[in-house]
């Protein structure tokens, strides 16, 4: 898996305090950013996020491309509506040589499961490719193609459905994938915006765990390494 960000909104820490100061301020644009510090900014984005006043948040968004991940993992991750996503198309991509494909670890460190699911990633791909040979569109041929096929995709996120999707996502009941994934990109967005994503990730970092009694019983744990990633 490879995830890189991409770009994002240039200085979104900026953005997102010149738009909250707006909401309650008489004077014009021009004069708020004249007038705004950065000290201002760290503190007023405290503030505001303390307050639970998001939807400033939305200003600030952020691209990301992601590779090698499985379309298991895509279809999770689309189900995150507010947001941008372009997928690599198993339409118009044939796979002339085997597909890629994501081998879950609790497969792959059983050898003799490992050395079967790869046999059966081969016959899958030897019968995509007879089709495709036989005048099939890949369109219709990529019917066959496995859950663990490899795909890319770059997707741009708000920092507010970012905040929500690491919620989520970060959860150690989340499925390891989409979890590894969340976590890369947290780690890349508090390079990009410290302030606003201090205290994200997981639902029990800055609170109670949020799944009762499915909880993971793991709080201590979880918190202490959110709080590591951070520093």
């Amino acid at each position: 898996m490879k995830v890189t960000l991409l770009q994002h909104t240039p200085d979104p820490e900026m953005a997102v305090a010149l738009a909250a100061r707006l909401c309650y301020s008489p004077i014009g644009i021009d004069e708020l950013r004249e007038r705004i510090s950065r000290s201002d900014v760290s503190a007023f984005l405290d503030k505001i996020m303390s307050l639970g006043h998001q939807s400033v948040l939305e200003h600030a968004s952020f691209t990301f491309g992601i590779e090698g991940i499985s379309r298991a993992t895509s279809h999770q991750l689309v189900r995150h509506r507010i947001a941008s996503y372009s997928q690599q198309s198993q339409r118009y991509v044939t796979h002339r040589s085997q597909f890629s494909a994501v081998i879950p670890p609790s497969i792959a460190e059983r050898p003799e499961l490992a050395a079967r699911f790869k046999s059966q990633l081969k016959a899958l791909h030897e019968t995509y490719a007879a089709l495709v040979e036989a005048g099939i569109p890949a369109e219709d041929a990529r019917y066959i193609l496995p859950n663990a096929a490899e795909t890319k995709i770059i997707m741009t996120m708000n920092a507010r459905e970012l905040l929500h999707f690491f919620g989520l996502r970060c959860c150690e009941r989340a499925q390891w994938e989409i979890r590894a994934m969340a976590v890369e990109m947290l780690r890349l967005v508090q390079n990009a915006a410290p302030t606003i994503f201090r205290d994200a990730g997981p639902g029990c970092v800055a609170g109670p765990c949020p799944e009762g009694t499915m909880t993971c019983g793991k709080i201590v744990e979880v918190r202490k390494r959110f709080k590591e990633m951070y520093v």
